[in-house]
């Protein structure tokens, strides 16, 4: 329960809800509980005969006094008084006060789901943001070592489940048991002994149920892992589609996704074969008290006929309404805990990302970034993915409206740097500073405001031209984005489609072309109108004739501005002010171009060389 109370707390504050909850709830309790006591009453007015002496017992009216013995007495006075004129005046008494017990009780009913309701749909409304807030503010790493199916998983399956099966078990346990407090109160009343009788044997059929609940967590939490792993196949069989088929790779991952999707249904079918074994012990141990409470209280009424000192026969059969009341409460608690195993595998999986530590966040004193004036300095940097070291003694700097860029081989550390300078990482040790401070000293925001992004791997976003242009500043004007979509020479191919700036991309811009969606990034980052540009590998993923236009407006986007490019298609960057080459994580070379090529057997060399640019 340790889960669920750390879940609870996102319904704070919940006090508003659950007090006026408890109240509507014994209100409706108690009217269930009238509706069912008038029926000793109405048994005893139906087979009353003349010689049970009620009519004289109860022929005058008696004194007032706060206890239920006078508003009984009181009552049957009345009903007594009615019979007199005209028995079916009683009746109608009974009846009208049973029909207006049933309506009160559920109206109260109503009330009290409505107030528990209100928590509930809080509860999982702050989970969900919980969750989606937490994500947003996890280091980049921690995205490179999850399945993206997985984490799809724990925000939408796991908070379903949550809503469908946990909080639906918590209102039952928080509504149940004072509702089973009041039915017992009144079974108290009629026949102490009777009640004690049943309390002795409930606790039998309890025992063999609850060992059926605890068996369910780990098929809970096999088939929630599963789910993971299913989304994660669906999204890379959905986004790898093309490769694929031109691989004649479906049947491998026909295979692979039914290999999978048969694991969860065996792990579902288990839990639910356990899941629904206990309302079946609860049904079978459910007949098997009443049969005891018949023999039982068969006795007392046996025992009230010959001895007078027993148990009334409308008594008994007002005892056997009201325990019927019980035995539905009782097992909803235990349909109840066996879901709440299947909730709290849901629930350790939501927490475990709640709890995951945010590696890259403000420090205490952060101060804002309001103007970047000077350079960029990598100090003596060092950094490393799971101790295996990527950069290692890292010191360049870029001096303000200046152009470096990084050359050298896939996997030496490049785009590792361009990611230490917004803090999507931080470095294990020196400092990247900004304008001589330390990057860890200013709030991410303000140090990310100062920057715009184009790399070679498109995120665009189903939403319309506009939208992905001007993201994260929704009260942008048209002549702001138009101009924008012109200088990134997106504009004329803009007007053509279908909406114009109102046109739907499609899913990661699939309606537009490679060229197209790369000229739509750079218009987003001419937009921001940023004073430190990145590029990473801008360009490489195009045709000559796309690249030669999104280079024009690269271009236009890097004068005047502060731009680290990371380029293999050298012919790209010829004109930057400094070439840093990058091998095994170190600078081993640094000229601009026309130096490097002169450098014999130099790394730069040979790689202008292999691209016949020389």
């Amino acid at each position: 329960m340790k889960v669920y109370r750390r879940l609870l707390a996102y319904a704070k504050p919940y006090r508003k809800f659950i007090f006026p909850f408890f109240i509507f709830t014994l209100i409706a309790v108690f009217f269930s509980i009238f509706q069912f006591a008038l029926i000793i009453p109405l048994l005893n007015f139906l087979f009353d005969n003349e010689t049970s002496g009620n009519a004289q017992k109860f022929a005058h009216a008696p004194s007032f006094s706060l206890s239920g013995e006078f508003f009984k007495n009181f009552f049957y006075f009345q009903v007594y008084r009615l019979k007199t004129i005209n028995p079916r005046y009683a009746l109608y008494l009974i009846a009208s006060l049973i029909v207006a017990a049933v309506i009160l009780t559920n109206i109260f009913r109503y009330l009290a789901q409505r107030c528990l309701v209100n928590t509930r749909t809080l509860l999982v409304k702050r989970i969900r943001e919980a969750i989606f807030h937490k994500v947003n503010h996890l280091h980049m790493g921690y995205f490179t070592k999850e399945h993206k199916g997985d984490l799809l998983s724990r925000m939408n399956s796991d908070v379903f489940e949550i809503e469908a099966v946990a909080c639906n078990s918590i209102e039952v346990m928080f509504k149940e048991p004072y509702v089973m407090i009041g039915y017992f109160i009144a079974l108290f009343t009629i026949s102490f002994k009777l009640t004690l009788f049943t309390l002795i044997i409930i606790p039998i059929s309890a025992i063999a149920i609850a060992s059926v609940t605890r068996r369910l967590r780990k098929e809970a939490t096999d088939a929630q892992a599963s789910i993971g792993r299913l989304l994660t196949i669906i999204d890379e069989t959905l986004m790898g589609m093309r490769i694929i088929r031109a691989f004649n790779a479906t049947n491998f991952v026909v295979d692979r996704f039914s290999k999978e999707n048969d694991f969860y249904r065996r792990a579902s079918l288990q839990g639910f074969n356990k899941r629904e074994l206990a309302p079946a012990f609860s049904e079978a141990s459910g007949v098997f008290v009443v049969a005891c409470i018949l023999v039982f209280g068969g006795s007392l009424v046996l025992k009230n006929q010959a001895t007078g000192t027993g148990l009334q026969a409308s008594a008994f059969i007002a005892f056997i309404a009201i325990f019927s009341q019980v035995i539905r409460p009782a097992k909803s608690m235990v349909v109840a805990l066996a879901n709440i195993q299947r909730g709290e595998a849901a629930g350790r999986r939501i927490i475990e990302v709640l709890d995951t530590p945010i590696e890259v966040d403000d420090l205490p004193g952060a101060v804002t970034l309001d103007t970047f004036q000077e350079s960029i300095e990598f100090d003596e940097v060092n950094f490393s993915y799971n101790e295996q070291p990527v950069l290692q003694n890292i010191s360049f700097s870029i001096q303000k409206g200046k152009t470096v860029a990084l050359v050298g081989p896939s996997g030496v550390g490049k785009s590792t740097i361009a990611d230490l300078i917004p803090r999507f990482y931080d470095v294990k040790a020196g400092q990247v500073l900004i304008d001589g401070k330390d990057v860890r000293q200013y709030t991410m925001e303000s140090l990310r405001s100062h920057m715009s992004f184009v790399t070679q791997e498109i995120i665009l976003f189903n939403d319309t031209v506009f939208n992905n242009i001007a993201l994260g500043k929704p009260d942008a004007s048209m002549e702001e984005v138009i101009r924008a979509a012109t200088i990134a020479n997106a504009h004329e191919f803009i007007m053509h489609t279908e909406d114009g700036y109102q046109t739907i991309i499609g899913d990661r811009g699939i309606r537009l072309s490679g060229g197209q969606r790369q000229r739509l990034s750079i218009a987003r980052a001419v937009f921001k109108d940023p004073s430190i540009l990145i590029l990473d590998e801008a360009t490489s993923a195009l045709d000559t004739e796309s690249e030669k236009q999104v280079q024009d407006a690269l271009n236009k986007l890097m004068a005047g501005r502060t731009t680290l490019v990371i380029a293999h298609r050298l012919s790209t960057i010829k004109e930057a002010d400094e070439i840093i080459v990058l091998h095994d994580g170190k600078i081993v070379e640094r000229g601009n171009h026309y130096d490097l090529i002169q450098i014999e057997e130099s790394t730069y060399r040979r790689l202008t060389s292999l691209q016949k640019i020389a």
